[in-house]
């Protein structure tokens, strides 16, 4: 169908300041939208409270409001725009369906903090009061996707496993909550919030009183998911799409190198998924578009996360963000799909095949991206400006940026990727740099004590990577580390590969005969 011409202007609102858990991505997808948006004569309104940004350069709306998201401040923006259209003629009652005169918000591209306040201006009757619609995603999908409980029940009744669990929204009935699970270690997580905000892991009833209560405090709607651990299970995401007709269609696929119980924006993560068969592939991407319809998003992405179980093979739905996400801003960069464009378009009453594929310029947008190559990003975390920081990784998101790199193979983008982090390293290993441990210092090649070793590796943290490396020079076997931090094993034979190659490269030092070898790896 093509493009809806009721509408006359479109509302985006931004993601706010840069923190983490939402940076510079939401910029990236918002900007995207407003000139898509713009491409088809539409007037574009723009509300972020952060200057500092590209989305709020002049030529990307025709209207930019430099104020605070919140529920009071968008609803005197929304009265002041509908004053402007009334001033300029625009016959907003009883205008027939081919003339310009509604005004729209789109809500999905400012991350939690637009879907947020969306949603807030519903639930008060701000929306229904001033005759404004929400595009991309209704406010019933919005909270079929976010609230916890609601998810949880839809999963079930559409066939799909989901992780044992209860929601609470007292303390009290958190206790009863984890009574009912009865074992720790617990996985908390608050509803509406940002990067996992407020939640983690619980291994025994002190943290969970800590955590239950903290979790409780910072969803705006006081409520908590407790579920049972799946900590060491495999962890992927699948970027969807869908638009008016039920068209689906399946951007990337990401896997994370981590497995369960690091938060995704905290772990390395590839793409495409590496470590399932093609049958195990097709299940989990017909689960998708199971979850994207029984949830209500009628238009543009969401990001959905799922958990395998490493040795039984059991698939359960993890969570699902009903807008565009940080992976979306990864899976963009990855296939060259523009996602936030495409999302735009949809919005507004596009399908995915009326829409041209910008990279083919020949195919449309419902034609699934394929990539001959390997994605890999890695977080970027900054402890060391956060000194009474715990550097555990749990569920709450703790890293300040990513990098990203290409390669032909999983080992060519993750030495890439590692080099792009700007942390002094020159990849996974071999730059000849001493480590600092625990008050001591190492060199590059020195091999370090096992009970360091088995500590590092064990608990979750930014170098983990790193001394995985280190673990291969000190005769750990990949059972061993995989005993250790739950990583698949197909990924550290990619590790222990590159590694004894260092080992070969280091033992031959300047050994011009292995030049070529080099250049072919």
């Amino acid at each position: 169908m093509p493009k809806r011409k009721d509408i006359h202007t479109v509302l985006i609102i931004g993601a706010g300041p840069i923190v983490i858990g939402q940076a510079c991505e939401f910029d990236y997808s918002g900007t995207q939208a407003c000139k898509a948006l713009k491409e088809e004569g539409y007037r574009v309104v723009l509300v972020n409270s952060n200057p500092a940004t590209i989305m709020t350069d002049p030529e990307f709306a025709d209207r930019t409001y430099l104020e605070p998201i919140t529920p009071e401040c968008v609803e005197k923006i929304l009265v002041r725009e509908l004053q402007e259209l009334r001033r300029q003629g625009v016959p907003l009652d009883g205008a027939p369906p081919d003339v310009p005169h509604k005004l729209v918000i789109l809500p999905t591209l400012g991350g939690q903090t637009a879907l947020n306040t969306a949603m807030a201006l519903h639930r008060s009757g701000v929306l229904q009061r001033l005759g404004i619609e929400l595009i991309g995603a209704k406010p019933e999908a919005i909270e079929r996707g976010e609230d916890r409980q609601i998810f949880k029940d839809l999963m079930l009744s559409i066939g799909l496993d989901v992780p044992i669990s209860g929601t609470a929204h007292t303390l009290e009935e958190a206790r009863s909550v984890a009574a009912q699970i009865g074992r720790f270690p617990l996985i908390i997580r608050p509803a509406f919030t940002l990067g996992g905000t407020g939640g983690g892991v619980a291994y025994n009833r002190d943290e969970f009183e800590e955590i239950a209560r903290r979790g409780l405090e910072m969803s705006p709607v006081s409520e908590i998911l407790i579920e049972e651990s799946l900590l060491g299970w495999k962890e992927f995401e699948m970027e969807v799409m869908r638009d008016h007709a039920d068209n689906c269609v399946v951007i990337c696929s990401i896997e994370n190198f981590d497995p369960m119980g690091i938060h995704t924006g905290d772990s390395i993560t590839v793409a495409p998924i590496q470590t399932l068969t093609d049958k195990e592939y097709q299940v989990m991407r017909d689960a998708s578009f199971a979850v994207i319809r029984a949830v209500g998003v009628e238009t543009g992405g969401s990001n959905i996360q799922f958990a395998v179980h490493p040795r039984t093979g059991r698939m359960v739905v993890i969570e699902m963000n009903p807008r565009v996400s940080r992976s979306s801003a990864l899976a963009s960069k990855a296939t060259g799909f523009p996602i936030a464009k495409i999302a735009a378009k949809l919005a507004v009453g596009y399908r995915l095949d009326e829409i041209p594929n910008d990279i083919t310029r020949e195919t449309p947008a419902c034609f699934e991206p394929t990539i001959d190559y390997v994605v890999v990003k890695v977080p970027r975390f900054a402890f060391e400006k956060f000194p009474d920081a715990d550097p555990t990784l749990t569920t709450q998101m703790k890293s300040v940026g990513e990098a990203m790199a290409i390669g032909r193979t999983f080992k060519e983008a993750l030495q890439k990727c590692l080099r792009s982090l700007e942390i002094g390293r020159y990849g996974l290993g071999g730059d000849g740099k001493p480590w600092r441990v625990d008050g001591q210092v190492f060199g590059d090649r020195d091999i370090f004590p096992r009970e360091i070793l088995v500590r590092k590796l064990s608990i979750p943290n930014a170098d983990r990577i790193f001394f995985i490396r280190h673990a291969f020079r000190a005769g750990f076997s990949v059972e061993e580390i995989h005993q250790l931090t739950h990583i698949d094993p197909w990924f550290l034979n990619q590790i222990r590969e590159i590694v004894e190659f260092e080992e070969r490269l280091a033992a031959s030092a300047v050994n011009r005969p292995a030049v070529p070898e080099v250049t072919r790896r």
